[in-house]
């Protein structure tokens, strides 16, 4: 008999062998049911896969992660199984999950896939779901598998082979049906827990990432165990092709791209600039608050600069290549990061205890160069805005001073309209340490405070192995939008490693050197992904104290655009802006218009409200107000400011 302790510390015994489904069984027929794999020590297992000793088990049905991402992996097999029978001679690279899915990169050597294709591969894959066959997990040794693959002639798996050869690493196969395939796992029990199926897209991807290697094809989808819920999705994806950044960011006049400027390299409209100042604006006064000291760093910096910090050899291939200069030998990178040049600020001159906490923050501009694949309006680009901040404090001061910044990071997504979020513990992954710089004692004092700080905090939390910085650990915010999608955002770490790297000190009350303990932190996350994100949200409704243009006054005529132009004149002294329509437009186009702009009121002024000193008042999505003087808008549109 072996021991299951289950997540609530629960313990039950089970005769060794036992799986994940069985011990969904043992509690009830319902729970079996929904069960798609089972998280076994921390590592998440097939549900039919045996266990053979003592164990912690968490049972992981849709509703958890883990559970979605396991029946999404089986549906990237369901999916390659479909092409290697409508396509012969396809070969395999990866099929992951995503956040929203899954893919599977392929090469179709003389076929091409593309959307008119897609109703044939859902059919299939239907078809295949409905023959309910097992994923089978078969260990194999390396040898095996690679006689295996070279029969195929699959030379994108023999070359993962190789990798995982190198590496050590265990070597399964999954079957189901007719197709096989290279795989770590884990999988649903079968193919029928898949009832609904939609390809949703087909793009270029450079094998293994690489712009020199072949180009394959990526085929997306997204499955449902219920055909509502693909019903809902369908929906839901209708209404963000609507509130698609990019499509409103175009209609309103936020931003633009170049293609002579350079690709993922936003450039801010007159509109989008003023939305984009006020949130910095906004973060400005609460940092105040809160003493934190603005600075200002270049957009460069020596090679030397990161490779002291370890940025050049965790992100050298994804930073800009060195800048040369004049003088031989010297390099220069585009910034990446911010925090380097902030240690470097810290460690200009001798610092005492009574000095610390030392915040500075800076909306610091930094460059990565994603590839062109991977580039997303302002969502993903290699230019871009971080809302950074850096707190250099004593050890005793770490947990006062994290408290500090979720409760900064708590104030600015409630004020945005994200009131609906969660906290990520994102830790290391000690399976590999390679990842990481710094010694095991700085990780664990790291690790410690951020769990210690939250549960003061009573915050509800996860916790993910291997998704922290190489540096240390950190808390991720993630974000629900209008449509139930989620985001991260915010984002706060603790850093015992790159004082250590700068050797930054300061002297104690004992009078001795020591090292300082550094937060990293950003409410916004990056200017441009979190306006892209703002969008989408709000629909380009945004809150009327951030709308760009609060206002637009509308002549019914030209003889009335003087008195439109004195009233936006009345109408800066109270701080409101907005814009003179004086078109030679009838007034219901202008409406129309304004209406398309998601501009927040309309100021109709005619005759009668030229005599009487007054504006008829419309207010966006809700029609008309009423007349009102200058004064009375000023009042009402303070009333509803925020």
């Amino acid at each position: 008999m072996i021991n299951i302790t289950f997540p609530d510390g629960n313990v039950r015994q089970y005769e060794a062998g036992v799986t994940g489904l069985d011990i969904a069984k043992s509690i009830s027929h319902g729970l079996a049911k929904k069960v798609l794999s089972a998280k076994v020590n921390g590592e998440v297992w097939d549900a039919t896969r045996p266990i053979t000793e003592d164990a912690t088990v968490q049972l992981l049905t849709w509703d958890d992660k883990d559970g979605k991402a396991t029946f999404w992996h089986s549906s990237a097999h369901l999916m390659a199984e479909a092409l290697e029978d409508i396509y012969p001679g396809v070969k395999f690279g990866t099929g992951p999950s995503t956040d929203g899915g899954f893919y599977y990169d392929v090469d179709p050597g003389e076929h091409t896939i593309s959307s008119d294709d897609f109703p044939q591969i859902e059919q299939k894959m239907l078809e295949l779901a409905r023959q309910k066959n097992a994923y089978v997990r078969k260990p194999i040794s390396i040898e095996d598998a690679i006689a295996f693959y070279q029969e195929k002639g699959d030379e994108y798996k023999l070359e993962l082979l190789e990798k995982r050869k190198e590496e050590g690493a265990e070597i399964t196969l999954y079957e189901q049906g007719n197709f096989t395939d290279l795989c770590r796992g884990p999988h649903v029990p079968d193919t029928g827990y898949i009832k609904a199926i939609k390809i949703t897209k087909v793009a270029g991807a450079y094998w293994q990432g690489d712009e020199n290697r072949q180009q394959m094809t990526r085929v997306y989808g997204i499955t449902f165990p219920k055909q509502k819920e693909l019903t809902e999705y369908e929906t839901m994806i209708e209404e963000a092709k609507q509130r698609d950044h990019r499509k409103l960011g175009t209609e309103l006049e936020l931003f633009m791209f170049s293609d002579r400027v350079g690709q993922g390299l936003p450039m801010w409209l007159p509109k989008g600039n003023q939305l984009r100042d006020r949130l910095m604006n906004f973060l400005r006064v609460e940092q105040e608050k809160r003493g934190y000291q603005l600075v200002t760093t270049p957009h460069i910096g020596k090679k030397d600069l990161y490779v002291t910090s370890g940025h050049w050899e965790k992100y050298g291939e994804d930073s800009f290549h060195p800048i040369t200069t004049p003088k031989e030998g010297e390099e220069f990178l585009l910034k990446p990061m911010n925090c380097p040049h902030h240690c470097e600020i810290f460690g200009h001159r001798p610092h005492s205890y009574r000095d610390l906490p030392l915040r500075i923050a800076e909306f610091g501009t930094v460059y990565r160069y994603e590839q062109s694949g991977e580039l997303h309006g302002l969502s993903r680009v290699r230019g871009f805005t971080q809302d950074d901040a850096h707190i250099f404090c004593t050890p005793d001061q770490l947990k006062d001073e994290f408290l500090n910044v979720l409760d900064l990071t708590k104030t600015v997504l409630s004020k945005m309209g994200f009131a609906d979020f969660t906290a990520q513990i994102s830790l290391r992954d000690p399976e590999k340490p390679e990842k990481y710089i710094g010694s095991d004692e700085n990780w664990n004092n790291a690790e410690r405070a951020i769990i210690e700080a939250t549960a003061e905090a009573g915050m509800k939390t996860t916790t993910e192995l291997g998704e922290a910085a190489f540096y240390g650990p950190k808390l991720d915010f993630m974000v629900k939008d209008a449509l139930g999608r989620s985001w991260q955002l915010g984002t706060i770490q603790v850093d015992y490693n790159l004082p250590e790297r700068f050797e930054l000190e300061y002297i104690g009350s004992d009078n001795q050197a020591h090292r300082p303990v550094m937060i990293h932190r950003a409410p916004f996350g990056s200017m441009e992904r979190f306006i892209s994100i703002l969008i989408e949200h709000t629909g380009g409704k945004f809150p009327l104290w951030l709308a760009p243009e609060q206002y637009t006054i509308l002549p019914i005529s030209d003889r009335f655009n003087d008195y439109a132009a004195e009233i936006e004149q009345e109408l800066a002294k109270y701080d409101i802006r907005g814009t003179v329509d004086d078109r030679s437009e009838k007034v219901g186009r202008k409406i129309r218009d304004a209406e398309v702009k998601k501009v927040p009121f309309m100021l109709i002024v005619g005759e009668k409200e030229a005599e009487t000193g007054a504006v008829s008042v419309r207010k966006q999505g809700d029609g008309d107000v009423g007349s009102m003087s200058v004064a009375e808008f000023a009042k009402y549109f303070q009333e509803h400011l925020y």
